[in-house]
């Protein structure tokens, strides 16, 4: 083990904990947009898809490489090669994980600092009759604040990692009980909400009535890519926290869990915006400004709006920052396993460069929006430094790490260390999942990985 003692105290605070490092800013702020921009129903469908049959395995293989190794993703991987007789260089395999999860903390950051800056913003009644322009106005500025986007991004990062800092029974287990609940009652009062004031009908039909003229092999890759992003297959989180699992606690039953959770969060708040959205014949395919800049004006015309709309920024703050936990801990839990370290210090360590990493992404939208330092690669020409990071960590790393999670668990790791972890024996299902790691999520990942390198 990582520390002494670092066993999950119940399984539902295990599935909280998993639950929180799946849901996140991909489920809420990128699937709501994602799907406006993507044909609602038809990118809804392919998405589920996507999810019954490569995520949930995916996720059932990176639970069993923590468990099974009972260490950080980067011991995990090392100590599980060399017991089946393998290169201990595995270990790559778990630094790919904690760095996938460790980048995109730096600009998640950055992104729940817009969230944070909003809060004031709200809870003074300032989305009351916001104008469409002055909700532009107000995201603008938001983000060319220097000194108030680089306060807000420190913040959220202090709040990460005095969670983190206090342990994973003190800290993050405690937490997460409380969080992630709150989380969904605030995700039910919005939908009820949602329901009540907004088009429900419209919103229904635009998420779950698919238009399969639409679709296209863009929007087939974009929903592959998503369904990756919104469970973190890929980031080391879901690994780490496999080794905080008792090992009597079923890995199948509790990834059934976690998913269905992931998947529940993602509709639910598809049937919070969208009826908003439609209500005011608003552009659902409005990008990542939807719950920036779409939602604030209507939320500013309708009756209890300021409430709703404060509402709506704590769920999406606690969002961010069940994952955030989530990222950064996947680190941390390696850097205390070296002799002499300690949980306090390195959280410190770890938070601090990620804040210094993440400053690159607050001053993208300010005062460095002209560096653009990748300009001789023509697909990165005119990127800033966060539209790098983002489409690094998005559109490669993931996908990479992904891609070996598979091979490691299909191949590397014995028929018996898999069998055994998972305790379904030689069944139906367990031959149907080592399918699908050995062949089928491989493939669907690189083939992911050359048309999205290739359409550049």
């Amino acid at each position: 083990m990582a520390e002494p003692g670092t066993i999950f105290a119940t399984r539902m605070g295990f599935i909280l904990a998993a639950m929180g490092s799946a849901v996140g800013l991909g489920n809420i702020w990128r699937f709501t947009f994602m799907a406006g921009e993507n044909g609602g129903g038809a990118f809804v469908l392919l998405y589920f898809l996507f999810i019954v049959f490569l995520g949930i395995p995916c996720v059932i293989a990176m639970i069993c490489i923590g468990r099974r190794g009972g260490h950080s993703p980067a011991g995990s991987t090392r100590a599980l090669a060399v017991a089946e007789g393998r290169s201990g260089n595995w270990k790559l395999l778990g630094w790919l994980a904690i760095g996938v999860a460790f980048l995109a903390l730096t600009f998640f950051s950055v992104i729940a600092g817009w969230v944070l800056a909003y809060l004031p913003y709200s809870l003074s009644g300032g989305f009351v009759g916001i104008t469409a322009e002055e909700s532009v106005q107000l995201f603008d500025d938001i983000q060319v604040s220097t000194l108030g986007m680089t306060f807000w991004h420190g913040v959220f990062m202090v709040l990460t990692m005095w969670v983190v800092a206090r342990g994973v029974l003190n800290g993050l287990e405690k937490t997460i009980n409380i969080m992630m609940p709150t989380l969904f009652i605030i995700l039910l009062i919005l939908v009820l909400y949602a329901a009540l004031a907004g088009d429900l009908s419209a919103a229904l039909r635009f998420m779950f009535v698919p238009d399969f003229s639409r679709v296209n092999n863009d929007v087939v890759l974009l929903a592959l890519g998503q369904a990756f992003f919104s469970l973190s297959v890929g980031g080391g989180g879901l690994m780490n926290y496999g080794s905080y699992l008792h090992k009597a606690a079923s890995i199948p039953r509790n990834a059934f869990a976690i998913v269905g959770a992931n998947v529940s969060v993602d509709m639910l708040a598809g049937l919070a915006i969208f009826p908003i959205v439609f209500a005011f014949a608003m552009e659902p395919a409005s990008g990542p400004g939807l719950i920036f800049v779409t939602l604030p004006v209507a939320l500013g015309q309708m009756p209890g709006g300021q409430i709703i709309g404060t509402l709506f920024l704590l769920l999406v703050l606690f969002a961010a920052l069940s994952t955030s936990i989530s990222m950064m801990e996947s680190l941390v839990s390696r850097l205390v396993e070296r002799p002499g370290a300690t949980r306090k210090r390195m959280t410190l360590m770890a938070g601090g460069v990620a804040w210094f990493i993440g400053l690159g992404s607050v001053f993208s939208h300010n005062i460095w929006s002209d560096f653009t330092p990748l300009n001789f690669i023509p697909m990165f020409e005119g990127s800033t430094i966060f539209r790098i990071i983002d489409f690094f960590v998005v559109n490669n790393l993931i996908l990479l790490s992904a891609f070996f999670i598979t091979i490691f668990v299909g191949w590397v790791m014995s028929k018996e260390a898999t069998r055994e972890e998972l305790g379904m024996g030689d069944s139906f299902g367990y031959q149907t999942w080592l399918f699908i790691m050995r062949f089928l999520a491989p493939a669907a990942i690189f083939l992911v990985a050359v048309v999205t390198v290739l359409s550049y």
